[in-house]
């Protein structure tokens, strides 16, 4: 044997070695900051996965759309650019009304009706991602959706005219009804468009608009709780079929560990981050009877509108929520 044929053949054992020993890495783009509950039950994710698995798969969790931007997450995991990825649910709306059925405001305005929403609507959420090549791990929710204003609010109208945040084609389209504006602007925007005038009211969850410190530019929280919407965490089917079983098992058991944990962690939260906006000095109030009847009215609009776009899938998803 010749010193070169040597040299190779210890060269490549030493590799060989070390990628054992390293095991597989998956990056994983997600699209809020480390201080939101979902960032947080994501990386105690990737850390049951490393420690169930042995090490043989480490998750490296990129927190705050620093690796890639939220829009772009379905399409870098369904491409392969990356194995595995988190993003909220309903931005997926226009591609198929499925993922709009936690948008629906009073549709399930509660956390026992959400998971009751959530079970009638899984199959078809993993059916539709299984079509794109994905797989459906987990699903965690956020707290309740409310209003943030910088004038209280009283009825509908009150609402007419502002420049409203937009996240989803749910959100767009209630905007257009309530008469506002909606424009577009991701969770990480949202102090500069507040700032530069791009919007002056928003409806989302106690946690965003904390994490996006409200208070520097409305006065005003109203809590409608008006629909509790989802994140939900996929991967791509050719990464995760490449596991052996056994990492293919420590994925899907923390999966469900994630799932339990989460809809606990979304209910603490609530509470939690409600507190703080009024510890901030903001006005939370409930909505009056006048608000929350106009705002039913619109929802029953936005759930006809849904279950005809929706067809016969829209409808086994109400039926099994209404049973």
């Amino acid at each position: 044997m010749t010193l070169f044929r040597q040299f190779s053949i210890t060269l490549a054992a030493t590799v060989l070695s070390t990628a054992t020993f390293a095991g597989t890495k998956w990056d994983m783009p997600t699209p809020y900051g480390d201080g939101v509950h979902h960032t947080k039950n994501v990386r105690q994710f990737a850390k049951d996965v490393n420690e169930a698995s042995g090490g043989d798969l480490n998750i490296v969790v990129h927190s705050g759309a620093s690796l890639i931007k939220h829009p772009e997450i379905h399409r870098a995991v369904r491409s392969g650019q990356v194995p595995i990825g988190e993003m909220f649910m309903g931005l997926l709306g226009n591609d198929n009304p499925v993922f709009k059925a936690d948008n629906i405001p009073f549709l399930a305005s509660d956390f026992d009706s959400a998971r009751k929403l959530w079970k009638a609507s899984r199959p078809a959420i993993e059916n539709t991602l299984a079509k794109d090549g994905l797989k459906l791990l987990y699903a965690v929710p956020w707290p309740p959706q409310g209003f943030y204003t910088k004038k209280s609010i009283n009825k509908i109208e009150d609402l007419k005219g502002l420049k409203m945040r937009a996240y989803s084609p749910t959100t767009s389209r209630l905007a257009v009804l309530l008469g506002a504006t909606p424009t577009t602007v991701q969770t990480p925007e949202i102090p500069q468009a507040f700032s530069t005038g791009i919007i002056n009211a928003m409806v989302t969850s106690p946690s965003t608009g904390v994490s996006s410190q409200a208070w520097d530019f409305v006065s005003n929280y109203t809590d409608t709780q008006a629909w509790i919407p989802k994140n939900m965490v996929f991967v791509n089917a050719k990464a995760f079929k490449r596991l052996d079983s056994k990492t293919q098992k420590a994925v899907l058991d923390a999966a469900a560990k994630a799932e339990e944990r989460g809809w606990k962690m979304a209910m603490d939260e609530t509470d939690a981050k409600t507190k703080i906006l009024a510890e901030k000095g903001m006005n939370v109030a409930k909505p009056s009877d006048e608000l929350k009847k106009g705002l039913q009215k619109i929802g029953k609009t936005m759930g006809d509108e849904w279950a005809k776009e929706a067809g016969e899938t829209g409808q086994t998803i109400l039926k099994a929520l209404n049973n």
